[in-house]
Formats: C-alpha cells, sequence, structure tokens
C-alpha cells in the first residue's frame, strides 16, 4: 500500500476529537452565518454576550466568520469520515491556524468580562486547541501501514 493510499489511521480516540471539533464548528458557523445579530448579542448564551462585549458589531465580518466556521466543519467531517493521515493532519493544521490566533486574541481582551464569563471562554479555548492538538499527535504517532 502506497503512503497516498493508507488505510484509516483513526481510532475511536481521533473520530471522537475530529467530531468534538466539528460540533464546536458547525455551531459557532451555523449560528453566526444564519442569524448574525443574534450570534453577536447572543454568543454564548442569554446573559453571556461575549461577542458583544468585543464592539463594534459588524454584520459582514460576523457572518464571514459564520461561513469559515461551516467550512472548517466541512473539512473536520470529511476527515472524521475518512481519517487519513495526510488528510486528517492538513485538516487539523488548517483548524489549528484559525483556532490559535483566535484564542490568543481573547485571552488577550478579557478586561471588561465578569470573572465567569473570563473563566469559561479560556476554557472553552483550551479545551478546543488541546483537543486539536491531542488529536494531531495521536495521528502523527500511528503507524502507516506499506
Amino acid at each position: 500500500m502506497s503512503e497516498l493510499q493508507v488505510a484509516a489511521v483513526g481510532g475511536a480516540a481521533v473520530r471522537a476529537g475530529l467530531w468534538f471539533l466539528a460540533f464546536t464548528e458547525v455551531v459557532v458557523g451555523a449560528w453566526a452565518l444564519l442569524a448574525p445579530a443574534g450570534f453577536y448579542s447572543g454568543f454564548p448564551a442569554p446573559g453571556h454576550p461575549w461577542v458583544a462585549m468585543l464592539p463594534p458589531y459588524n454584520e459582514h465580518l460576523v457572518r464571514d466568520v459564520g461561513a469559515l466556521s461551516l467550512a472548517l466543519t466541512v473539512a473536520l467531517v470529511g476527515a472524521a469520515l475518512r481519517p487519513e493521515r495526510r488528510l486528517t493532519v492538513v485538516v487539523l493544521l488548517a483548524f489549528l491556524t484559525a483556532t490559535v490566533p483566535h484564542a490568543v486574541f481573547h485571552s488577550l481582551h478579557l478586561h471588561g468580562f465578569p470573572t465567569v464569563d473570563a473563566v469559561a471562554q479560556t476554557i472553552g479555548f483550551v479545551l478546543q486547541v488541546g483537543v486539536g492538538v491531542a488529536v494531531l499527535v495521536g495521528v502523527s504517532r500511528r503507524r502507516v501501514a506499506h
């Protein structure tokens, strides 16, 4: 078997990680694309408007973030359904390329956030980045059948 025809590299943990990341992206993506004002004023939950705490509102940018999150969802679902090494690595690198700077920005702009929101947001980003890195490491360490 050539390296281009590598059998699935994903065990249950790899697939679960990819599905988890896809879920997080589809929730954000669908909401931001389909209801940008509601996303801006209500994400992640009523009474906790994290996006609105970093004004101003811009419908174009919120919809773009939604569309890009849905594009990542498509790639993550594709990797979960067919977790071949190269595909999965590329998808995870794309995910981390988007998520790490996003997490860093938000981590540096917590002024004005209630403590519970700052902690919850930080935990969410740590979880997303952590799962992405863990799945990437798991895929990278699996043996390739030849």
